[in-house]
């Protein structure tokens, strides 16, 4: 292995270093030239090092608001042109962190900006405090932003108010109660982008969390022989499915018992040390009289470090099986330690679950 294979990955808050502070003040002057690049840089670098992505996004957008003339919309109005010549869409997100910070008593204007702004990184971060806020009058504005033009700005209508936006707030009362979203969902049922559609099954898949029965009343209806829609209701079910909601399977069609049989379930190798990885195989075979929808997934227990395990539910395959035939499937899993993971020696137990049930057993072992 190389020394450069060995060097770890730059830190994601890297996004925001030094050469991008020189970037961003950079183009402001040249937007801007009355712009002083020397302070911003000085007050936005402040303690970088310690400072997470999130708190170095804000300081950069508080930065940017000691150092612009002012007032609001004329702010908006340089860093409107400053949006595309950011060389990062990630680091863009600075600028809706603006509007969230400053941009309240200028509501009109604010949602104009983010709409715009959106198209260069994403404004789904500073929209929930405008949530947060005031729930009806934003959701207006993203229920009409659910029906645009640009999938940038679909896309926020639904990544914006999902309840459990990874690196953001909760949105407790869409929480407690979806409802107020049910419109924006149903205008993107089967929106053409991808980019889209992943935004509303990860909603969809939020809400599952708290409302399943809410979630299957409302796919109901949709129109599973449009390839657009039957993706997002396979995605939004996941969490259901993983746990074998016979509900969730119904709807993918795999709601019966599997008639099948196992002829081979393998986990190997049966034992390895840490930055290894395990292949699982099974050989299902038939034994229905008519072709089956087959759900088919794995689990692995993980060891605890206190002992016991936690199960974690693994996607597989979904497929028609015709009756009578067998299909031999394999899949590779690497056992090392994740940010949200960290493995542990013992025995870990591996299940092979078709529709739900789980029909046979493996295990390997993490050597100290």
């Amino acid at each position: 292995m190389t020394d450069a294979a060995t060097e770890a990955a730059p830190l994601l808050k890297e996004i925001f270093n030094r050469n991008r502070l020189e970037h961003f003040a950079n183009e402001t002057a040249a937007i801007h030239p009355g712009f002083d690049g020397e302070r911003f840089l000085a007050l936005a670098s402040e303690g970088l090092a310690e400072l997470s992505i999130m708190q170095r996004l804000r300081q950069i957008a508080v930065s940017f608001h000691a150092t612009l003339p002012g007032p609001y919309e004329k702010n908006i109005e340089i860093l409107w042109t400053l949006a595309p010549r950011i060389n990062h869409g990630f680091a863009s997100i600075t600028l809706p962190e603006y509007v969230a910070l400053y941009g309240h008593d200028h509501f009109d204007l604010s949602m104009q900006a983010l709409a715009f702004f959106t198209q260069f990184g994403s404004s789904e971060f500073a929209i929930r405090h405008f949530l947060q806020k005031d729930q009806a009058h934003t959701l207006k504005v993203m229920e009409h932003w659910s029906r645009d033009d640009n999938e940038h700005v679909r896309r926020l209508a639904s990544e914006g108010c999902r309840p459990r936006l990874p690196w953001s707030f909760q949105l407790k009362p869409l929480i407690a109660d979806p409802a107020p979203v049910a419109n924006i969902l149903e205008n993107l049922r089967s929106d053409p982008a991808l980019y889209v559609r992943k935004s509303v099954a990860n909603h969809l898949n939020d809400i599952t969390k708290d409302h399943p029965d809410w979630v299957l009343q409302k796919i109901a209806g949709w129109d599973q022989t449009n390839a657009h829609s039957a993706w997002i209701i396979r995605q939004a079910l996941r969490t259901l499915i993983k746990k074998g909601d016979t509900r969730a399977l119904h709807v993918l069609g795999a709601g019966q018992k599997a008639e099948v049989t196992v002829g081979n379930f393998t986990v190997t190798p049966s034992e390895l040390k840490l930055g290894g990885a395990v292949k699982i195989s099974a050989q299902l075979t038939s034994t229905a009289s008519a072709p089956q929808k087959l759900v088919i997934d794995y689990a692995v227990h993980y060891v605890k470090k206190a002992g016991g395990t936690s199960k974690k539910v693994f996607k597989w395959k979904e497929m028609t099986l015709d009756d009578g035939a067998d299909i031999e499937l394999s899949i590779s899993r690497a056992i090392r330690d994740f940010t949200t993971r960290v493995h542990y020696p013992g025995r870990h137990t591996v299940d092979l679950i078709v529709n739900g049930d789980v029909l046979a057993e493996g295990a390997f072992e993490i050597l100290p």
